[in-house]
């Protein structure tokens, strides 16, 4: 059984009294999904998608400056460096998070494993064991990309989704939309106390900023189109699962479209990876 000393990674760490702004360029700098917070009681998480729940919910108005990290940092879930990697992936799907810390008893906290590690690990170890088609999800959630970001953010926060498909007039894929795809236009719009309206082209309304992507900041006067991004990655549904693996890692993202017939018909995550792991006996 492999054990998680091969494949963890050191984390990225945040102190605690850093603002939301220096967290947030820290994930984009990076190109990664979490920062490990310290300088607190506790070791603490924060994630992309923690950060963009924040930016749905909050209103009170404060610049990303003003806002501690520490404010919506969470517990971070650690496991003795002797566990296997299947066990950890076990405990990422029984309690659906996207890493695990990894101690020892005489170190502490020696690492973190991701979703990644475990999809690099799943590609180097499982040629031959699963198709893409059968752990696919098929139908996908998608929206409008004249919808406002305030709605579509929304629709992916109720529906426990990380990525949604926005469709033009011509109910076709144009784009899809992350929550790290929020994070450049809150860097920019967020720094201003006021909020633009030019949804009527013949008159621009201003308004204080309550927030960011609620309804009463700049997410109710944003479109999603003005934040997706348009290159839609695919998959063939009946290519093996490692085709899924290696095309998530060489382009950084956390799912793919898979296609049957040439048409998006379904979805793929590092989720669906990490459950086929567990069920696989090395």
């Amino acid at each position: 059984m492999t054990q998680l000393r091969s494949v963890l990674q050191m984390p990225i760490t945040i102190q605690s009294d850093a603002s939301l702004y220096h967290a947030i360029s820290r994930l984009l700098q990076g190109d990664i999904s979490r920062l490990i917070v310290t300088g607190g009681p506790d070791v603490q998480i924060v994630t992309e998608k923690d950060i963009g729940m924040f930016l749905l919910t909050d209103e009170s108005g404060k610049a990303l400056e003003d806002i501690p990290v520490s404010q919506i940092a969470r517990r971070f879930v650690s496991v003795h460096e002797n566990m296997t990697v299947q066990g950890a992936a076990e405990i990422m799907v029984d309690r659906d998070i996207g890493s695990v810390g990894v101690y020892c008893n005489d170190e502490g906290l020696i690492g973190i494993v991701t979703k990644t590690d475990l999809t690099k690990y799943y590609f180097e170890n499982f040629v031959g064991h699963n198709r893409i088609g059968d752990l696919m999800t098929i139908t996908y959630t998608s929206m409008d990309s004249e919808d406002s970001l305030n709605k579509v953010i929304t629709k992916m926060i109720d529906e426990r989704i990380s990525r949604i498909f926005l469709k033009n007039q011509n109910n076709e894929p144009e784009g899809i939309l992350t929550f790290r795809d929020l994070f450049q236009i809150a860097l920019t719009e967020g720094r201003s106390d006021m909020v633009i309206d030019n949804s009527d082209p013949a008159i621009s309304v201003v308004f204080p900023r309550r927030g960011f992507l609620s309804e009463s900041g700049f997410g109710e006067t944003t479109l999603a189109k003005d934040a997706m991004s348009k290159k839609i990655v695919s998959v063939d549904y009946n290519d093996d699962l490692i085709i899924a693996c290696s095309t998530m890692i060489e382009n950084k993202i956390n799912g793919v479209g898979v296609t049957i017939n040439d048409k998006i018909s379904g979805v793929i995550s590092k989720s669906d990876i990490i459950k086929a792991m567990t069920q696989i006996k090395e």
